[in-house]
């Protein structure tokens, strides 16, 4: 009789420590998603306080008064011209941010030096680098929405309720948003061990040559010595095929970019950022602030 209870009270306590094992494991989870949560609305906070978002409003009035000039003048081109202005600016005005702000997203908290009190207190170093992640693509999710609000108003002023123009270009501003977001991430991996300034500089050409990724493969297929085949062919790999995200002149003619190529652009970026990460957190996990 005695053997049965020790028994049972064993199996008893197993299962407690089992749950016990499994509610700290959820208190972990949660706790980490807070931490991440509370950093990336505080750098929102910050770009806004950077009068990161003061441009939306002249963006939109410049938009507007822009559609009003070239419908006078253009008659049957001013929707494509529109369309054409607002999202190209829309990106532009996006890669600005993501580079100019991202660059800076660690190197002002260790200028300030207050990355040893964010360090002091149960943050790991890969929460607070995918923290600053979120807080910067919040921001730009902001701008890129009442950009494209602004750009399907002006298509509504000129072509009226009916033009189709106004609801075909989301896909592309969706596709528009992603490659931002791996532009940030690109930020973010050099800002991990760099400057600012060095930074910003190998991020813009990592945007250009990724809108040509495409014809460095061609280009190395072309090439006679073998040396030379393996490190253009390297870059097309390593760099992002940002060439997946270009729909602004389709979108400018009524086209959108179909279902598949949607799914897999957005994949694409998803692993891709997810890389970026990993590899900015392993190099800034390691970086010795002293």
């Amino acid at each position: 009789m005695s053997q049965n209870i020790s028994i049972t009270e064993e199996v008893r306590t197993s299962e407690e420590r089992a749950a016990a094992v499994v509610a700290g494991g959820h208190g972990r989870v949660f706790g980490c998603r807070k931490r991440v949560v509370a950093i990336a609305l505080n750098a929102f906070r910050e770009a806004v306080r950077d009068r990161v978002l003061y441009n939306l409003v002249l963006f939109v009035l410049v938009l507007t008064a822009g559609a009003i000039f070239i419908g006078d003048l253009s008659a049957a081109q001013e929707a494509k011209i529109i369309v054409d202005m607002g999202l190209s600016a829309m990106l532009m005005f996006g890669v600005f941010i993501a580079i100019f702000v991202g660059v800076g997203l660690v190197y002002k908290e260790i200028e300030r030096r207050t990355v040893y009190a964010i360090f002091a207190k149960p943050v790991g170093r890969g929460e607070f680098l995918v923290g600053k992640y979120l807080g910067l693509c919040l921001t730009l999710a902001v701008n890129v929405l009442v950009m494209g609000v602004g750009v399907s108003l002006a298509l509504l002023y000129v072509g009226g309720f009916g033009t189709p123009l106004a609801w075909s270009i989301w896909p592309a501003i969706g596709l528009i948003y992603v490659e931002l977001m791996i532009v940030v991430a690109v930020a973010l991996l050099f800002s991990s061990f760099s400057s600012p300034a060095l930074s910003a500089l190998c991020t813009f050409f990592v945007f250009v040559i990724g809108h040509f990724s495409a014809d460095l493969k061609t280009f190395a297929t072309s090439l006679g010595t073998h040396g030379t085949r393996l490190f253009f062919g390297g870059l097309y790999y390593l760099l992002p095929n940002l060439s997946n995200y270009g729909y602004i002149t389709a979108a400018g003619h009524g086209e959108t970019p179909t279902v598949a190529a949607f799914l897999f652009a957005s994949l694409y970026g998803v692993v891709y950022i997810c890389v970026l990460l990993a590899a900015a957190t392993l190099i800034f996990s390691r970086r010795n602030f002293k």
